[in-house]
């Protein structure tokens, strides 16, 4: 089994994935439209708790999604660290979340609904649209007068599974049972403040929400994947480039790329806090796990990934142990997170030794072991990257990479999720 290949719209073209896009959008609209969100009265209705219609209609696209979302990941079909989660500014978000509120009201539109509303040629529609337009011009062009308190209190990419430490299993339980709960309370609210009379509610809804509460406990009951179980999921397809060696790049080949401005080269060091002051590659970055079982851990790995797939896009993650075992082991577990742009570097960090020292240090300084991962060299003093060999010279090795027997491995994967989300 695999999950279903998210890249595969832009593996067509930019015309295709525009294509897609627009009907997406043209559907989406259409959706809207039926639900009554292009009346301005009925969706400003729902401040005044005389007609809830929107945060049903609404609510529910919420929670069918997600069921269907967190289902599917369980079952194998999707990955949900794939898909794009909007990053978290606190302040920022809530103090823009009231100035929307507040033109929300005013308006009786969101940016979403305005645009179905113009495209029915409604003149409130129009004008709000005309209004978006002109704050997204005056927001551009005074941004950088509070671009401090606009990137503050960021948290990255973070959900309530994460935040309360839950499952997600018992997340999307817990959301559909408040989400049912408050449809009632909707009702009785409506029938309590407004005057107005609405048509009896079709029958098959209660069978439908039924059927949603049982999928949300089945995804609890079945729960998310594991890394080791994502990784048999991807086995066939990233096994193969581990046994033609495509993962594992030169330490000349990251050296060079150190040396690239257009590149972001972040190593990874998973030897041990004594082995990496002795000597680590310039720039490299502590990031060891103390034992075998925290290596396979899913969390201790999960939360590396997340770290790492926050960063830039032109970012090539470089895994350094001692020799290839324990980085191979750590680089499937980061694939099965859906981290882009991971390697090994060939050899480890004593690769690197005996490709970039001296041969005096080499001749003095080496030490055998019958474990490859074991350390083969020993320092008298700890230096760190101080070491030359640490940021070597690459002008001795300028025919050599500017050779064909140079090979090169590190290929940049596109960003797998637009940087963007919007309002509905």
């Amino acid at each position: 089994m695999t999950t279903f290949p998210l890249n595969l719209i832009t593996e067509y073209g930019t015309s295709m994935a525009y294509a897609i896009y627009a009907l997406l959008g043209i559907a989406f609209g259409f959706i809207l439209e039926s639900a009554g969100f292009g009346n301005s009265k009925k969706l400003a209705a729902q401040f005044y708790f005389k007609e809830l219609t929107v945060f049903k209609v609404m609510f529910t696209a919420i929670i069918v999604a997600m069921v269907l979302i967190f289902f599917a990941t369980a079952l194998g079909l999707l990955d949900y660290q794939l898909l794009w989660v909007n990053p978290t500014y606190i302040w920022p978000g809530i103090l823009g979340g009231l100035i929307m509120g507040a033109g929300f009201i005013l308006g009786g539109f969101c940016p979403g609904t305005s645009l179905v509303a113009a495209a029915t040629l409604k003149i409130d529609g129009l004008f709000f649209v005309l209004g978006a337009l002109f704050g997204i011009f005056v927001f551009g062009e005074t941004v950088d007068s509070y671009n401090v308190f606009f990137n503050s209190s960021y948290l990255g990419r973070i959900n309530l599974a994460e935040f309360f430490n839950l499952s997600y299993g018992a997340v999307v339980v817990i959301i559909v049972a408040m989400a049912l709960v408050l449809f009632v309370g909707a009702e009785w609210v409506e029938k309590v403040l407004s005057t107005d009379t609405f048509p009896s509610p079709p029958k098959w809804r209660i069978g439908a929400a039924a059927g949603l509460a049982v999928l949300a406990v089945i995804t609890f009951i079945i729960g998310q994947p594991t890394l080791s179980d994502r990784w048999q999921w991807i086995a066939q397809e990233q096994q193969p480039r581990i046994d033609n060696r495509q993962i594992y790049a030169s330490p000349l080949e990251i050296a060079t790329l150190q040396n690239n401005r257009k590149i972001r080269v972040k190593i990874l060091d998973l030897r041990s806090e004594s082995a990496f002051n002795y000597f680590h590659i310039r720039d490299a970055q502590l990031t060891h796990f103390p034992s075998a079982q925290q290596a396979t851990n899913d969390k201790t790995v999960e939360a590396l990934a997340k770290t790492l797939i926050s960063q830039p896009a032109n970012t090539v993650f470089v895994l350094a142990g001692h020799g290839e075992e324990q980085a191979t082991g750590i680089w499937k577990l980061l694939k099965a997170a859906s981290v882009p742009n991971v390697y090994v570097l060939e050899g480890g960090v004593n690769g690197w030794i005996q490709q970039f020292a001296t041969q005096d240090f080499l001749d003095n300084n080496t030490r055998l072991f019958s474990n490859a991962e074991s350390a083969t060299f020993a320092f008298d003093q700890a230096l760190g990257q101080r070491y030359p060999m640490a940021s070597p010279n690459l002008d001795a090795f300028k025919t050599l990479v500017e050779s064909e027997a140079f090979v090169r491995k590190v290929t940049l994967e596109v960003k797998r999720a637009p940087e963007g989300g919007g309002c509905g």
